[in-house]
């Protein structure tokens, strides 16, 4: 068998990409691995997701996204892609020993069609993460208390196969009537909100969020506090020198 060396850039995007995997789970997509290509190599990040992949479909709360969608696919955003570029290196385990703390993750606001989607799925292929879309409105359930069970089940998976990009689209449509919770549902939204907004802001599992808004005013302004997202990005529709 062939391994690379333990420092090639290589070996740690496949150990990266195993975590979250139970041993024997680890053990038998490298065995076939093996058994398929008679090495083991940073190549074979692909077949490692993609067991991560029927652990997700084994749970049905989150949706998970296989995506050949790429930067280049994505026309201007200068800055966001050279914030993401330079946080690449957030989830590898140099960081780690050097003390550094994992990016959090960012919203994107604009109006529909300017590629804020395109933006999450490419992040995944730029990252070499795993891609879960986290579809909040259908969270809600029609027991009291089942909301945020299903919100807590949906973060425990995510965080069971991190490091991975957590996709919550159209998070301004799901906690739009969060202000009048109390009166519309019994308080149900304004619960979820709290026990998602909780979590944003003590995970410590390398799980990286990535929220999609088309109207900031349907935005709770606890999400948008420094420390549960690092960032902000205005995804706008492009120029003519972008087109």
């Amino acid at each position: 068998m062939e391994l690379q060396h333990r420092h090639c850039p290589g070996r740690e995007r496949l150990l990266q990409a195993a975590l979250g995997l139970t041993l024997t789970e680890a053990e038998n997509v490298f065995a076939k691995l093996i058994v398929k290509d008679q090495r083991l190599s940073g190549d074979d990040v692909q077949e490692v997701l993609a067991e991560k992949q029927q652990i997700i479909r084994k749970n049905g709360l989150l949706e998970y996204y296989s995506t050949n969608e790429t930067f280049s696919h994505v026309g201007g955003l200068r800055m966001l892609k050279d914030w993401l570029l330079k946080r690449a290196v957030g989830f590898t385990k140099e960081a780690r020993d050097f003390g550094l703390p994992s990016p959090k993750g960012i919203l994107l606001l604009g109006v529909q069609g300017c590629g804020k989607s395109l933006c999450a799925k490419a992040v995944s292929s730029l990252w070499q993460l795993p891609l879960l879309r986290f579809d909040m409105r259908r969270m809600f359930g029609s027991l009291v208390g089942s909301s945020e069970e299903n919100v807590r089940r949906a973060i425990a998976v995510a965080e069971s196969i991190a490091p991975a990009i957590l996709w919550v689209d159209e998070i301004d449509k799901a906690f739009s009537g969060f202000q009048g919770s109390g009166i519309t549902d019994s308080g149900t939204t304004a619960r979820v909100f709290g026990t998602f907004l909780t979590w944003l802001s003590e995970k410590t599992a390398p799980v990286f969020v990535v929220a999609t808004a088309n109207d900031i005013s349907q935005l709770p302004p606890e999400l948008m506090r420094k420390g549960r997202l690092d960032e902000m990005f205005f995804v706008d529709l492009p120029s003519e020198m972008e087109r």
